[in-house]
């Protein structure tokens, strides 16, 4: 079976990315308290290292559909990125989640993801998970979540060594969004992602964000990431960062 052209078909339309290699699903959730769509669009410019430094460009684009006990999630990004002078390369993911409600502060959730990524020589990773998600707190303005998955992962590295790789993944994470003020809120999420077969291959995420309303529906939003990787593709550095600042605008 050719698993890309699966993951492809599923979606669609796969032109979307982000420079880490683990999606931080916790920025796809908008908070509302009402049914129906809403969702986001951001402009980011951001300074990062991986095997150089580079300078990058790159816009996002999420939206939710929230209906009773379910909720709908699509998160679709795209980058440029100019390393050290050169031409500008890019980055591409695509994640789509589904939840549904099973008692006030327990949800199951469903995803499916598919991302490239040049610089760390990944030609395509598709991933296929499901798992519990649990709400710690009941405080609607202090929030923590801790969920536990599990994933197939398809990855195909071009480093001209690794093989193509099938495995089964844990995605387990640990998340809390504050708001201390109306206009400024703070987000952060770790994920641990071992493989089953070999725990000794795993990855580590944290992303942090802060946001700060300007007007209505535009805000200011700087985000660190740091990802972790024990077995990256040859000739990649095992740890990566990135930190980005731009514009977002909401909708519902």
């Amino acid at each position: 079976m050719n698993f890309r052209l699966l993951f492809f078909a599923i979606f669609l339309t796969l032109s979307t990315t982000v420079s880490s290699q683990i999606l931080n699903a916790e920025s796809l959730r908008k908070v509302t308290d009402t049914s129906g769509w809403s969702g986001a669009a951001s402009l980011n410019f951001s300074l990062k290292r991986n095997t150089n430094d580079f300078f990058s460009i790159s816009n996002s684009i999420h939206v939710q559909y929230k209906m009773d006990k379910h909720l709908v999630l699509f998160k679709n990004d795209i980058e440029f990125q100019k390393i050290e002078g050169d031409k500008f390369e890019n980055f591409g993911i695509s994640h789509l989640r589904y939840n549904y409600r099973l008692r006030p502060r327990l949800t199951w959730e469903v995803f499916i993801q598919g991302q490239y990524n040049k610089v760390s020589k990944i030609d395509f990773r598709g991933l296929l998970g499901t798992g519990p998600r649990f709400k710690l707190t009941e405080d609607e303005n202090y929030k923590f979540y801790f969920g536990v998955h599990a994933m197939y992962e398809y990855e195909e590295i071009s480093d001209g060594v690794t093989p193509d790789q099938r495995d089964i993944r844990g995605s387990s994470y640990f998340s809390f969004s504050l708001y201390p003020l109306d206009n400024l809120s703070l987000t952060s999420t770790t994920y641990y992602q071992p493989r089953f077969s070999e725990l000794s291959d795993y990855r580590i995420s944290s992303q942090s964000s802060i946001v700060v309303k300007l007007i209505k529906n535009f805000a200011m939003k700087t985000t660190y990431t740091f990802t972790y990787d024990a077995a990256p593709a040859l000739g990649i550095p095992n740890s990566q960062y990135d930190l980005s600042t731009g514009l977002a605008y909401t909708f519902d």
